[in-house]
């Protein structure tokens, strides 16, 4: 009984300390808000491509190894030259995972791994910021392109490290090991899988949870956004190649019109969404480029269409890519193709899988979260077809929950306009899309810190 009555006391003092550390929080991430904002625009000026972020990594690594932490570089740059030597034919000096892992252990309890990405996007910049990119640099292709934080890498960096920061203050309100993931090639939708393939689960500590936030342009500044359980779709890439006969435009009798096949092709689809999933599941099949022939009266002898696909559940995504193909030969053969003239299917073998936040987990933190930001700061979202290989870090291991929520970037005045103009407001991968940085920042902060007492002390 007296362990129980000392056990249930040390209980109760836990949750004051956690308490009393919820309610400073506000103000101490006010106080270190200039110090995370120069963290911030040093990385929006400084954006770099996939698997070439060195800079970015260098300068995470030496932020957290002042506050303390063991850090590890370049993890899964093995796996990624071998990567980039096969599908490129080469790997360019300076091209290769910048990938780190951060790790500082504070007595007994769960791991709690939080995730940022590091890499931007091939784009010129054009928000008029005092701090915009003007930087132009070679991909791990060989392609010279400009580039921006688009998609609000730079936020989640410095997100990252202010995280960090109040968590260091904070040792002795949450026990346990804290590891801190700088993530590159979210972009290309290859960096957590280059991490796992080299071991992040087995040479650092393995985690019970995974934390992560993303700056959202979908979503008004000041706000914290989330969903339960799918949020984020399967992304997959397919390329049919369709053979024809070419022609003389005034002969079609004579050939075999793969243009023809094509559009035939490109309305049976439709068919894999609309008559083969089930309604209360969601499926895409998109035909982003129709590309064929080269002047008005020659028939061609072919064709070629780039399709995305999108699902949640990996029953309704296999079978949307099994019916991609027997649709394409089955169009073929109607139109009396011989075998030799069968289309050509390929698939992107680099897909990437949809994201699951786990239920329980994601009740607890966004609890937390509202308890500390205000619950009206707190909103659902409905899931998006969009992807993200934060998905990776539960594929690789079912066991682990993860969570990824979404910290509001827009100018609610922005998207207020653009709702009543009937038009987009500029979000994630436009030029012109440039989060409100304080509300961002701040906002950022405290939610994750927030969430990962929670995971360290809520169970």
């Amino acid at each position: 009984m007296r362990q129980f009555l000392l056990g249930t006391a040390a209980i109760l003092m836990a949750g004051l300390a956690g308490m009393a550390s919820a309610h400073d929080l506000p103000n101490e991430v006010e106080a270190d808000y200039d110090y995370v904002l120069d963290l911030y625009k040093h990385f929006h000026e400084n954006p770099e491509l996939s698997f070439r972020e060195e800079k970015s990594a260098a300068r995470l690594a030496k932020e957290l190894r002042g506050l303390g932490f063991d850090v590890t570089e370049r993890v899964g740059d093995n796996w990624v030259k071998a990567k980039v030597k096969k599908d490129v034919g080469e790997v360019l000096p300076g091209v290769g995972s910048y990938g780190l892992v951060a790790v500082m252990k504070n007595g007994d309890g769960p791991t709690v791994m939080l995730r940022a990405d590091m890499d931007a996007l091939p784009l010129e910049e054009k928000t008029g910021l005092s701090y915009a990119s003007k930087v132009i640099a070679t991909d791990h292709k060989g392609n010279d392109a400009p580039v921006m934080h688009a998609c609000a890498h730079d936020s989640h960096m410095a997100i990252l490290v202010g995280t960090a920061r109040q968590l260091v203050k904070m040792k002795d309100d949450w026990s346990g090991t804290l590891v801190l993931i700088g993530q590159p090639a979210e972009e290309i939708g290859l960096g957590a899988l280059a991490m796992l393939e080299d071991g992040l689960y087995k040479r650092f500590p393995k985690p019970d949870y995974v934390l992560s936030t993303h700056t959202s342009g979908w979503d008004s500044a000041g706000t914290i956004a989330y969903t339960s359980g799918y949020a984020l779709a399967n992304v997959d890439s397919v390329d049919i190649t369709i053979k024809g006969i070419g022609a003389h435009g005034s002969a079609p009798h004579m050939g075999k019109d793969p243009i023809v096949i094509g559009a035939q092709i490109i309305n049976a689809l439709q068919t894999l969404v609309s008559r083969e999933t089930n309604p209360l599941q969601s499926g895409v099949v998109t035909v982003g480029s129709f590309q064929a022939g080269y002047k008005h009266n020659i028939i061609p002898d072919e064709a070629k269409l780039l399709i995305t696909v999108r699902s949640y559940d990996d029953d309704v995504r296999q079978n949307l890519l099994d019916g991609i193909k027997r649709i394409a030969l089955a169009q073929a053969k109607s139109a009396g193709l011989p075998d030799d003239l069968m289309p050509v299917v390929s698939y992107e073998s680099d897909y990437t899988p949809s994201t699951f936040n786990d239920p329980e987990m994601t009740e607890r933190v966004m609890a937390a979260i509202s308890e500390s930001i205000g619950a009206e700061k707190v909103v659902t979202r409905p899931p998006s077809m969009g992807g993200e290989d934060f998905s990776q870090f539960h594929r690789y291991d079912k066991d682990i929950p993860t969570l990824i929520f979404w910290t509001g970037g827009n100018d609610p005045k922005v998207m207020a306009e653009a709702a009543k103009d009937g038009t987009t407001p500029p979000a994630n991968h436009s030029p012109f899309f440039a989060p409100k940085p304080r509300e961002t920042l701040i906002l950022g902060v405290q939610s994750m810190t927030a969430g990962t007492v929670e995971l360290f002390n809520g169970e």
